[in-house]
């Protein structure tokens, strides 16, 4: 106070802050209500000098009060500057020079690689940091854009080089200086360009390149129960820091187990799931370490449902997990399947197991409605597994896989307070824990303090409104705080109170817990809205939705398809998918071309939701996007003012035709890049001019298509533009590849544009291994053409080639090296189709679903580019295109090669037409083009009775255009009085008729037919007299031939026939009647379907005279006959047919002989015929009939079949489901048959009565006569023949036969004792044959007919 004064100023300014003091808020409330209470007393209040005196107050305490804070701001002040004093002081004690705490080192990069070069520095103050390059400030103002990057963070100084070039090369700097001194540091970079092992080193970086995904893992689809294995290729060797390789499923770790199998080899990477179930069905990520961190590739794997055992049943639960562990219960929850097999899913069954059996207990009766169920009455310490089936109205699906093992336990042992109490406390806090419709679950907390005595539970329940209570457990305590209750009555209020029991005694109820309504139904969750769906690829599909509102959050959802035009939806994947943003997926495994329509389910708790409303139609077909970078620059020919440039196409196109390219220049010396066009360059070769000869350029590009504009290349090499005068020529380009195949593939490229000393004479190809740098010279000698096949490569290895020009002067240098390509055929490759079309047209045809809507199919052929347009012309039609030769000649001959355009992966094919191809087509063409005339009869000889000789044939009916060129000894012959010539075209008779035949007639006749575009024509060699006497003769002798039906034909052909000429069958010498003659056409067939030892002949004859051909079918002839006819005997499959008698096991055979050798095993051992096991065959059936069966005839039974050249095996399991069905069928055979079909007839003087039951045929009786109807069907129209006891029926007198369509009716008249037996109807055609038998028992008037105990008859007397 002594040191401070105050000036006549300050003071006022106090006055005035007294004057103006804060009154207190509350001042005036004290103030009115003391005014109040003075009033009320009747009293005044006088103001006088007591106001002056604590106005006076006031301002002495509001001048100590400034006083105060005038002295606080003169000490903070004072402070402040002490403060500022020592740290000047400590400043100026700390102030150094700087230093190089890590100086710069010295680096050795390679071309267009980053190098950083870096620092630590110490300095007091912070310095002022200067880098040069060769003792040049670096100023980034004037640098090439992005060339440099510095940095000063905490005194580590860093200078970022980026694609260092050899300019780069150069003594490095930083000068960092503050007004202590200063400090310098240098280093060194060195920029290599690598040249290969031709310089005299190679570089480790460039051997051992890592190795990278050699293509994309494609969605991969399994079945439940079934192994899959997910497979990734590498394009090399993976290098020893890459081998660890990992596998996630929907982002969890997967760990090699016998589950999970994890292998590398041979630069592949698999995953293989021995069992697959449907959890196992999700997002599969391989992830690969790199220099750079890691690569990874994810695909989806979809698990299909395993086969219902009942056709309806839904699929199988999944994910089933166990929630909630106590003691004696547990919660399982589970995920409803996506496919509930056509009706709606009524509830789950729960089994359970313990681990490590296989006996499975229900846990229980009715089924659960919801996802979620609590599992009473468990043991204490046992480990337990669970799974889960649906039902529906069709039946119980496949268990779901099962739960992971839980062990029951206490879970409040180590957190428990025991006490020293003996009778226990109640319970607390009771509550229900879950209330589902099936079930309320309640829990509640131990009593605290416990006691040490095991504790039970005994729940008891209340309806809300009532004071009495029951008792829900008397029978079974509980051992947790856990219970479940599932009998309440729904749409009921309840309370429930616990109590607890020890030895000591029962505890009293706890409080009663909050009113707890049963039944509440869980509702599903609503389906997801905005379902859209997009074009991805060429066989997939995006889809895309809204998440659910108010915050609901599914367990996932489930995809539905259905193709446009169909009613069935299809599953798309098993297990639900869920997203952590915005739901969108992937539909693979789509038709191409095809339409579609999807919709989602909601997946919860309480099943699955509604339907989404469907999406809009959409075709499958690959997006259309913006191409991606061009890539791979390449100098190719080089002036003094300009540069010829080429470049590779995009790896994606982006699905549909590139528009061109635009390309940018960049002189080095300079900042800026410039464009080279303004409009896109439809090639990828383009000449920059305008440019300095010396200076060094970059380019890059970027390409366009109708999406818009992709995004710009990486810069090429820096190219000096100086004019090339070297002798050899250029490097090819364009170097690409078609037709990539298991071993081989065609290889393309352009001729170099700078052709050096003299022109391009030949190529030579080189070829490594992917990963590699030993390049190996494939051809020997150059080839002349810019294309080469490539053979005999490892199928499934990695290739890279390059090509080099060799003109005079030697060879240039190498092309840029083409892309990597796998020795392998894709899966779905398509070949060129090589035909004859319905008009005759041959044709060439290419197929390929994969292609775009702007996509073009370019032919060549000989790899020189497009057909003769004169000689070949093109259609389209949807995905197929087809190259139609207009006038195929040998000119056609060659290699033609199609390639589809406008497509990011290859589609290529090949084929070489031949000589013998073009003519086999030709052929082909030609008969359908030119169809034949049909011969009716061939050349006959005739001798008329003025001795002339007429030549005859007959075909078809021809127009009135119809042409005849009548052709002897090749010249043509005209009609005149000696040779006189008749072409009758409306009945396709041609004659000619010869006077005096003489030996100069004697030669080769031949009638050239043509009508329209219908030829023909026949030739008759006639030399020998026999041929043109009078008798008729054979010109093909006796041969025969097997049908399909196994039966032996006979034919032979006759000629020089007359309407009086007659034809015989012979046997042994015998005639034989039963064959077929054709007088038209002179050939005669005999049908044998049982062959016998003898000889056959036939004759041929008429009043000129005769002919006979012989075939001899005894001993030796026989047994080849057969060794040829048996070869051609086909057995169906081994049949199983219960019959009265037990169960027959039989084949049918088209035809059976005995020399055919059977022999039947049961369980490996021969079967031999016994009381009980009878072995036989039919014409058509070979079969083992078992006689009262029993278990011991129960296996496998095999039957050998030897028809002399070798045996053939056919086999049937009788055992399990198969036997008893069979057993079981027996006796509903046994049952049928003894209603089998009778016919009784009762005859008297006037009429017929008869009763039958038939079971083939219908019975009808008109006037004393009989009726036996079938219908008989196939196609062909089968054989029929009818038996009486086992012989044909011949129909004459009384039997008559009468077809109508299919129905088939014999009649007999005048029905008599004699018409008595067992008729059957026998009816067969190449695929097949039938038999059908009734029996007929006539009696006489007044004989009635019993029946015994079996259903047959007994005659007894009137």
């Amino acid at each position: 106070e002594e040191e401070e004064t105050f000036s006549l100023s300050e003071l006022s300014i106090a006055a005035a802050l007294a004057l103006t003091s804060e009154i207190p808020q509350d001042h005036k409330l004290r103030r009115e209500a003391a005014i109040l209470e003075l009033e009320q007393r009747g009293q005044k209040r006088v103001r006088f000098g007591n106001e002056m005196e604590k106005l006076e107050k006031e301002v002495i305490r509001n001048c100590r009060l400034l006083r105060v804070r005038a002295d606080r701001k003169a000490l903070r002040r004072k402070a402040v500057e002490k403060a500022q004093m020592e740290k000047d002081y400590i400043e100026l004690r700390s102030g150094r020079p700087p230093m190089f705490w890590i100086p710069l080192r010295v680096h050795a990069v390679w071309e267009r690689m980053e190098v950083t070069l870096a620092c630590t520095v110490l300095a007091s103050p912070p310095p002022q940091v200067t880098w040069y390059k060769n003792g040049a400030p670096i100023d980034l103002r004037l640098a090439p854009a992005g060339k440099y990057k510095i940095k000063n963070k905490f005194g580590m100084l860093t200078l970022q080089i980026s694609r260092c070039s050899m300019e780069d090369s150069a003594e490095y700097s930083v000068e960092i200086k503050n007004q202590y001194g200063e400090a310098y540091s240098f280093a060194t970079v060195l920029v290599r360009k690598y040249y290969g092992k031709e310089s005299g080193f190679d570089s480790e970086i460039y051997r051992s390149k890592e190795a990278d995904f050699a293509f994309s893992m494609k969605p991969l689809f399994s079945r439940e129960k079934e192994p899959f294995t997910l497979s990734c290729y590498f394009s090399s060797d993976l290098l020893e820091h890459q081998r660890d390789i990992a596998w996630f499923r929907d982002g969890e770790l997967l760990q090699n187990s016998e589950c999970h199998k994890l292998k590398y080899q041979d630069r592949e990477a698999s995953l293989t799931v021995s069992c697959a179930h449907k959890e196992d069905e999700g997002f599969y990520t391989i992830r690969v370490p790199s220099l750079d961190g890691f690569k990874e590739q994810t695909t989806y794997v979809f698990v299909r449902d395993a086969a219902a055992e009942t056709p309806g049943a839904p699929g199988s639960p999944l994910n089933v997990k166990c929630h909630d562990v106590n003691k004696d219960c547990l919660i399982l929850s589970w995920v409803a399947p996506s496919d509930n097999g056509g009706s709606p899913i009524l509830g789950y069954f729960i089994e359970r197991c313990v681990a490590g059996s296989e006996e499975w207990v229900p846990c229980n009766d009715r089924p659960v409605k919801t996802c979620r169920y609590p599992v009473l009455g468990l043991t204490e310490g046992q480990t337990y597994q669970f799974q889960v089936k649906a039902v529906n109205k069709a039946g119980i699906s496949h268990p779901s896989k099962t739960s992971a093992p839980v062990t029951t336990y206490d879970p409040s042992k180590e957190k428990r307070v025991t006490g020293h109490i003996k009778v226990p406390l109640p319970p607390t806090n009771v509550h229900a824990s879950e209330v589902r419709e099936d079930y309320v679950a309640l829990a509640w907390d131990e009593p605290d303090p416990r006691g040490r005595e095991p504790l039970n539970y005994y729940v008891e329940k209340s309806i809300v409104g009532s004071n009495s209570w029951q008792m829900v457990n008397l029978d079974t305590p509980v051992n947790s705080p856990r219970f479940a209750l599932f009998d309440l009555v729904k749409g009921k209020s309840y309370c429930f109170r616990v109590r607890s029991v020890n030895k000591y005694g029962i505890s009293e109820p706890s409080l009663p817990s909050e009113p707890i309504t049963a039944g509440a139904k869980l509702a599903t969750l609503p389906p997801p809205s905005q379902v859209l769906a997009f074009r991805d690829t060429k066989t997939s599909v995006v889809l895309q939705w809204d998440k659910l509102k108010d915050g609901l959050e599914p367990l996932g959802y489930y995809i539905y398809c259905r193709e446009t035009g169909t009613e069935g939806w299809q599953t798309v994947n098993n297990k639900p998918v869920t997203f952590i943003f915005s739901p969108r997926f992937t539909v693979p495994g789509l038709q191409p071309g095809k339409e579609y329509v999807f919709c989602v389910k909601s997946v919860s708790e309480a099943g699955l939701s509604e339907s989404s409303p469907e999406t809009d139609p959409i075709v499958v077909r690959p997006a259309i996007a913006r191409p991606s970078t061009p890539r791979g620059f390449v100098l190719l020919s080089c002036g003094k003012s300009e540069m010829t440039i080429g470049w590779k196409p995009p790896k994606r196109q982006g699905g549909t035709k590139l528009l061109g390219y635009f390309l940018d220049q960049h002189d080095t010396s300079e900042l800026d890049w410039h464009e080279v066009n303004i409009q896109p360059i439809p090639q990828r070769v383009y000449t920059v001019g305008n440019l300095k000869e010396g200076h060094l350029y970059e380019f890059r590009a970027c390409a366009v298509n109708m999406a818009g504009v992709g995004e710009v290349s990486e810069p090429s090499d820096a190219f000096k533009c100086e004019e090339w005068t070297m002798p050899e020529p250029g490097p090819p380009y364009d170097v690409k590849f078609t037709e990539v195949r298991d071993s081989s593939l065609m290889l393309h490229w352009q001729a170099p544009l700078y052709t050096g000393a003299g022109p391009v004479t030949g190529y030579y190809v080189d070829v490594c291994e992917e990963g590699s740098e030993e390049w190996k010279q494939i051809n020997k000698q150059p080839v002349a053409t810019t294309h080469m096949k490539v053979s005999d490569l490892e199928t499934g290895k990695c290739f890279i080639f390059r090509v080099r020009a060799l003109n005079k002067a030697g060879i240039g240098p190498p092309s840029l090296p083409s892309d990597p390509v796998v020795a392998k055929t894709k899966p779905g490759t398509n070949e060129i189709e090589l035909g004859v079309d319905e008009e005759g047209l041959i044709y060439m045809a290419f197929e390929a679903p994969e292609k775009n809507d702007s996509s073009e199919f370019i032919w060549s052929k000989d790899y020189e580019g497009p057909p003769d347009a004169d000689r070949v012309r093109t259609e389209e039609k949807g995905n197929k295109s087809k190259l139609i030769l207009t006038n195929p000649s040998e000119k056609d001959l060659g290699v033609y090669s199609v390639e589809v355009t406008d497509v990011d992966e290859d589609i290529s094919a090949s084929c070489t037409l031949t000589k013998e191809d073009l003519d086999k087509l030709l052929k082909r063409s030609h008969e359908i083009r030119n169809p034949l005339i049909k011969l009716i009869s061939g050349w006959n000889v005739d001798v008329l009775e003025k001795g002339e000789v007429r030549l005859w044939l007959e075909v078809e009916k021809l127009s009135p255009n119809a042409e005849l060129h009548l052709i002897f000894n090749e010249k043509e012959l005209q009609s005149t009085p000696t040779h006189k010539i008749n072409f009758v075209k409306g009945k396709g008779l041609v004659e000619l008729i010869i006077q005096n035949f003489c030996d100069d007639d004697k030669g080769m006749y031949t009638a050239q037919l043509q009508d329209g575009k219908a030829k023909n024509q026949f030739t008759l060699v006639l030399l020998d007299e026999r041929k043109w006497k009078f008798s008729p003769y054979f010109i093909e002798n006796l041969r025969w031939k097997v049908t399909e039906s196994c039966e032996v034909l006979l034919t032979c052909k006759a000629t020089n026939l007359r309407k009086d000429t007659s034809f015989q069958w012979f046997f042994n010498k015998k005639a034989r009647t039963g064959g077929v003659f054709d007088p038209q056409t002179g050939i005669g067939t005999l049908c044998i379907t049982k062959a016998d030892e003898g000889q056959y002949k036939a004759l041929v004859s008429d009043d000129r005279g005769e002919d006979y051909t012989q075939l001899d079918l005894t001993k030796g002839c026989k047994r080849t006959f057969f060794s040829i006819i048996l070869p051609a005997l086909s057995a169906s499959p081994l049949k199983i047919q219960p019959t009265e008698e037990g169960i027959k096991i039989y084949t049918d055979v088209k035809y059976y002989t005995d020399y055919m050798k059977t022999t039947w095993y049961h369980k490996e051992k021969q079967v031999e015929s016994r009381d009980r096991l009878k072995a036989g065959s039919t014409m058509n059936q070979i079969w083992l009939h078992i006689l009262n069966p029993t278990d011991a005839d129960k296996g496998k039974y095999v039957l050998e079949l030897f028809d002399g050249n070798d045996t053939h095996k056919l086999s049937t399991d009788l055992s399990g489901q198969a036997f008893e069905d069979a057993l079981a069928e027996k006796w509903t055979v046994l049952e049928s048959h003894l209603l089998k079909t009778l016919i009784f007839i009762f005859l008297n003087l006037t009429s017929v009565n008869f009763f039958a039951q038939l079971h083939v045929c219908n019975l009808s009786v008109l006037q004393q006569t009989l009726c036996l109807t079938c219908c008989v069907s196939g196609d062909p129209y089968p054989e029929i023949t009818w038996f009486k006891n086992e012989k044909v029926i011949v129909f004459k007198d009384r039997y008559k036969m009468d077809v109508k369509g299919t129905v088939v009716t014999i009649t007999i008249e005048k029905v008599c004792n004699e018409d008595t037996g067992k008729y059957s109807i026998y009816v067969k055609n190449k695929y097949g044959s039938e038999t059908g038998q009734v029996t007929i028992s006539v009696y006489k008037h007044g004989e009635i007919p019993e029946f015994d105990s079996f259903g047959f008859t007994r005659m007894s007397p009137p």
